[in-house]
Parts: structure tokens; sequence; C-alpha cells
């Protein structure tokens, strides 16, 4: 059996790589040293990927060792690029993640010129102008299976901004249902510990899905902020807040990540990325990136920009279903989001 798929029959657990020594200070110069990640001899950093998506098929193990291994891999990866990043931007699926990551890749592409054709992605618009910053947008779903710690590692934090970008949990989990039913694929579906493909599950039932629903968001949304105050360049911010004002919210957050934006440039970036518009152009398949391109342009709940109604959950249940959805908010959501009540 060759070396590399030998490890991978036997991950070590409890992996920690140093909070140091794997960035360059600055942004004008690319990242040096890719090979060093801490005490983890394991793997090149490319070979991984090849692993996960090629040869991991072909080898003679359980579906659930192989789950396990892709989760594995998939947090090693991101442990590698969160060690090289400048800037780190967190949330949970359906939180307005893809809405932000437009408005900065234009902020950017207009700034410096970069192809309109491109959305940002960790380090590819870095390679093309040094000036700006290599962010890594994850949904901190496998940093866990690699580090073995269920929660945020402070330490892996602590040297670079971090956008914690959250929304109400109750809208989170509408969003994710119809995203789960038109546009996951079966097999993350299966890595993303969802219901699986062609599952018989109302809604509701999705909703209140301990894995997938809400149970999961204000657990992954508590983890995070009984860690906040020990990662020290932590900034949250509100999909509401956004929404409600976005041209305020978004100087602010390009402030948290070292920009000094002028008000014609957020002015432009926030009429470039009203909701009407990025919908009339996934209508129109003027999108070229599939992440903003809709799964059937027949279907409007297969659309990326589907509604982004706050408080829309409520058009989907009865009185009884709501206030069941609420009770469980209201119980274990951390208030300090300021979700716990009911919105109006």
């Amino acid at each position: 059996m060759p070396t590399a798929l030998a490890i991978l029959y036997n991950p070590p657990s409890g992996v920690r790589p140093p909070a140091d020594g794997w960035r360059d200070e600055g942004r004008t110069t690319r990242r040096e040293n890719n090979s060093k990640l801490g005490d983890d001899p394991v793997l090149p950093v490319a070979l991984p990927k090849f692993i996960r998506k090629k040869a991991l098929h072909f080898t003679p193990l359980p579906k659930e060792s192989k789950i396990g291994i892709e989760r594995w891999l998939r947090g090693r990866e991101e442990c590698y690029r969160l060690g090289k990043a400048d800037a780190v931007v967190v949330s949970y699926e359906k939180c307005g993640r893809t809405w932000l990551r437009v408005m900065l890749s234009r902020f950017y592409q207009r700034r410096y010129g970069l192809p309109e054709n491109r959305l940002l992605n960790y380090d590819n618009f870095h390679r093309l102008r040094a000036q700006v910053p290599v962010i890594l947008f994850t949904h901190d779903r496998y940093l866990r299976h690699y580090t073995g710690l269920e929660g945020p590692e402070p330490a892996l934090f602590h040297d670079k901004p971090v956008i914690l970008l959250v929304r109400d949990p109750r809208d989170v989990a509408v969003s994710l249902y119809f995203h789960w039913l038109h546009r996951v694929k079966p097999h993350n579906k299966m890595l993303d510990n969802m219901p699986p493909d062609g599952a018989d599950i109302s809604m509701y039932e999705f909703v209140l899905h301990p894995d997938s629903g809400l149970p999961a968001i204000i657990a992954f949304m508590n983890r995070w902020q009984q860690q906040a105050a020990r990662i020290p360049h932590l900034a949250l911010y509100r999909y509401e807040d956004l929404r409600a004002d976005t041209a305020t919210y978004l100087e602010r957050l390009l402030g948290t990540l070292g920009e000094k934006p002028a008000a014609e440039e957020v002015g432009e970036v926030v009429a470039y990325t009203e909701f009407e518009k990025m919908k009339q152009r996934e209508m129109n398949g003027e999108n070229s990136d599939s992440r903003l391109a809709a799964a059937d342009v027949n279907n409007p709940d297969s659309f990326k920009a589907r509604r982004a109604k706050v408080g829309g959950y409520r058009d989907y249940f009865d009185e009884r279903q709501i206030e069941t959805i609420d009770r469980l908010v209201e119980e274990r959501l951390d208030p300090q989001f300021n979700y716990r009540s009911p919105p109006d």
C-alpha cells in the first residue's frame, strides 16, 4: 500500500499546529516556507486534495471510514490555509457569506482593476495584486476533525482579523432546507451530516433535525461566542444589520480588514450588490461562477439569491410550529447574539 494511503488508514488525532511561524508579515510578498506545518509531517500540501478527490474513492474501506478520512483531509487543508491567511471570514451556511464575498470582490475589483468575472477566493486576487489580503472563507465544518477540538482554537486565530458573520438561526435553517433540497450534492449531504439525498423529510422536521437544523446552528454560534473573548481581533457582524444599513456596516467591515474605503467606493459596491440586481443577474444566467448560478432557472427556490427576507421563516410554519422553533432559540442560543426574541 502506498505510504500516503497507509497513513490515511490511521490518521492522527488531536493535532494542534502552532499558532506562529506560518505566515510572513505584510502583504507585499507571497508567503514562503509553504511546507511548514508545525509538527505534522504527514503529506505535502497538494497531495491531500488529490487523495480526497481521486485516490480515496478506490481504497478498500467502508463508506464511514472514507467519510471520516475525507473530513480529516479537508480539515488539514483548511488548517494550512488558515495559517497563511491575512484574515478569516467565519460563518455557518446561509448567513450571507456569498453576498459578502461578492461585495468584497467588487471592492477589490474596482480599486485595483481586477477581472470582474471572478470572485475573491482565498489568494487569487492577492496573486494578481499583492495589496489584496489573503482571505479564508470558512464554515468551520472540518477543522475540528483535524485538530481534535470541538470548538475554535483561539491560538489558530490570534494573529489576524476574524469576521464572524451570523444570521438569525431560524432563517438560516429554512434557507438551508432549500439549499439541501435543490443545491447540495448527494455526497456532500452525507459528508456534512445532512439528511440523505431523497429523504422524505418536511421543512419542519429538517429545521428541528439535530445534525443539520436549529440545534446544530445554535451549537455552532454558541461555540464561537464562548471563545470570542480569547480571539483578540474577532469582530461580529449580523446579516440583519448589513441588510438594514449596508453602507455603514460594509465600511466598518472593510475597516476590520485594514482598508480605508472612500464613500464613493462603498456606494458603488452597495449599488452593484443590491439583492434584486443580484437575483436578476442570476435569472439572466450572467454569472459564470457556479456559486452564483441558479440550480434551476425555472425554480426560484433553487436560486442562490432566493429571498433575503429577515424573519422570513415565519412564512413557512403554523403558529404551533413557530412557537416551538422560537422556544428552542430562546432556551439554547446565547443572548449576546440578540436573536432570542421573535423578530418584528
